[in-house]
């Protein structure tokens, strides 16, 4: 057996099914004889991301694996390990290398070596007696600590020879979930409890966890409200009387006002990151924070009690103080919480309901969104948004309700990101109905990939807001716009999708958004790829507080 089919081997007791990939890389032959199946996507990037969607739905259960060939193939993969590790996604990428003989000479390209800046773990197997420990060291990183990509480079010498039958013996690597010490979760809780508005921010770490069941019964005890980070969208149910929603730059009125007024935040399952594509945590207040990742804590923020840690044991240690303090009831129906949610989400809602019911024509953005929540079955859809106006304008506005219903994504924003990601959601989950939500512009980043859900006979669905410009900038480069037509561009989305195989379906009048929708959710279940092509009018208006753009 040699290195290459040493590592298919390992990947098959692992469990992997299937891998993304762009050939040219042997080690494809060799996944493939064990029965492997190999999913041709049709860039690099693309099946890296369809890697990341796998991964978001299997909660460090299962991984997306991606194969691509050394040199060229290695690099072009870029955009997609560095929105994995922006977004603390465990993937495996397995790129060919050169020669070990060569690898140190320029400009031989070395996808460990240049990629250290955006992966969790990586290593170069540099003799065939290596192989197990490699991969054990790779599956044990995306199990354990900070999620995020792990890189095992094969350099093109070393995949052909033989492995030693000692260095056969591959054991899989347990998860290991660390929690926090006693002492500071009875720190933590009294914090909480003696907060004047206290509020919980609620990541993926969560959702990776399964520790949703956790989150809503902590937040039920002390009848603290929740908002959930983009990548956390869906680990609180949004339906609950203490959901504040969820935000990228826009949110909801509560959740704005939450994050604003309270005096003691605790972040679950979060990295705390500061980013342009999330809402701020003002200066002044106190900060619980639980992380898998210790060295997030006190990274961005000064935090007062460190509770680094699996989610999940973190919460159900907090649940057991919270009672040892009040009682098996906690706080449930002492406060007045739910109804001052209530009262802030009507007033912010009567500002909206016009758009998302709008009748305008070019369709108004809002009122797609409008239909999406109306006409959606959420516990049987996974939806997804891509990068720029089309994740600012249906973050606040759809509801997510049980986990990975919605995959919120972006501190780093990718255009393209939404077909290869729900083609790896689909995968995951092929019972769900699939569906991205994208505009023009990002459709030209990744289109030709419905193709590969045609071909690959994984049917999903895709919006596309056709409306001609780029909405992120409605109001951006005014003389280069008129000028130029900088941002201007066109095309026939619906006849694109129907010459790759798929359906594509135009919509023009807001009466026939509900029945485009049904008929997508039809077409899936009989195997089809679908793209709606949407015409939308360039929506400026987003659910922003406290800047310009309010």
């Amino acid at each position: 057996m040699n290195t290459l089919e040493a590592v298919a081997r390992i990947l098959k007791m692992e469990g992997v099914e299937w891998v993304s990939c762009f050939p040219s890389n042997n080690l494809l032959e060799a996944v493939a004889r064990e029965g492997i199946r190999p999913i041709m996507f049709r860039q690099e990037r693309g099946a890296v991301m369809a890697a990341d969607g796998f991964s978001r739905l299997n909660d460090r259960k299962q991984f997306g694996v991606v194969i691509t060939q050394g040199g060229p193939g290695a690099e072009n993969a870029m955009g997609g390990i560095a929105q994995a590790f922006g977004d603390n996604v465990p993937i495996l990428v397995l790129p060919g290398g050169p020669a070990v003989a060569q690898y140190a000479v320029r400009p031989n390209f070395s996808a460990v070596r240049t990629y250290q800046t955006v992966s969790r773990y990586g290593e170069v197997i540099l003799q065939p007696a290596m192989v197990a420990d490699v991969m054990r060291r790779a599956f044990h990183a995306l199990r354990n600590g900070r999620p995020g990509p792990v890189i095992v480079e094969i350099p093109a010498d070393v995949g052909g020879q033989p492995v030693p039958e000692a260095a056969l013996r591959y054991q899989p690597p347990k998860r290991s979930p660390q929690a926090p010490s006693p002492g500071d979760v009875q720190d933590a809780v009294r914090l909480l409890l003696n907060a004047r508005k206290p509020v919980i921010w609620s990541g993926m770490g969560v959702l990776f966890s399964a520790a949703t069941a956790e989150l809503r019964e902590f937040a039920e005890l002390t009848e603290i409200p929740v908002y959930c980070t983009m990548p956390g969208k869906s680990s609180f149910d949004e339906r609950h009387p203490l959901a504040l929603g969820s935000g990228s730059g826009a949110t909801t009125l509560q959740a704005w006002r939450w994050l604003q007024e309270s005096d003691v935040l605790f972040a679950v399952g979060s990295s705390l990151t500061r980013t342009s594509y999330g809402q701020p945590i003002p200066d002044g207040k106190v900060l619980i924070h639980n992380t898998e990742s210790i060295e997030d804590i006190n990274k961005d923020y000064v935090v007062e009690v460190g509770l680094p840690g699996d989610a999940k044991l973190t919460l159900q240690m907090l649940i057991a103080e919270v009672k040892a303090q009040l009682g098996e009831r906690g706080r449930r129906g002492q406060t007045t919480v739910a109804a001052e949610i209530a009262a802030v989400r009507r007033e912010w809602l009567a500002q909206w309901t016009a758009l998302l019911h709008s009748d305008e024509v070019p369709i108004n953005t809002y009122r797609v969104i409008g239909e999406l929540e109306r006409t959606l079955e959420k516990e049987r859809s996974i939806l997804t948004h891509d990068a720029g106006a089309p994740r600012d304008t249906i973050m606040p506005f759809y509801t997510a309700t049980v986990p990975h219903s919605y995959l919120g994504w972006g501190k780093t924003t990718h255009l393209g990101y939404g077909i290869p990601l729900m083609i790896g959601a689909k995968l995951a989950q092929p019972d769900k109905f699939c569906i991205n939500f994208m505009g023009d512009g990002a459709f030209g980043m990744s289109g030709m990939d419905l193709e590969t859900s045609v071909r690959a006979g994984i049917p999903i669905t895709t919006i596309v807001l056709n409306n001609g410009d780029m909405a992120t900038y409605p109001g951006g480069y005014p003389v280069a716009r008129e000028r130029y037509h900088l941002t201007t561009m066109t095309g026939d989305y619906a006849k694109i999708a129907e010459g790759m195989g798929a359906v594509g379906i135009t919509v023009t009048q807001p009466a026939e958004l509900a029945g485009a929708l049904q008929r997508a959710q039809r077409l899936n279940a009989e195997g089809k790829t679908v793209l709606l092509d949407i015409h939308t009018n360039l929506e400026g208006r987003r659910s922003r507080f406290g800047s310009p753009a309010e």
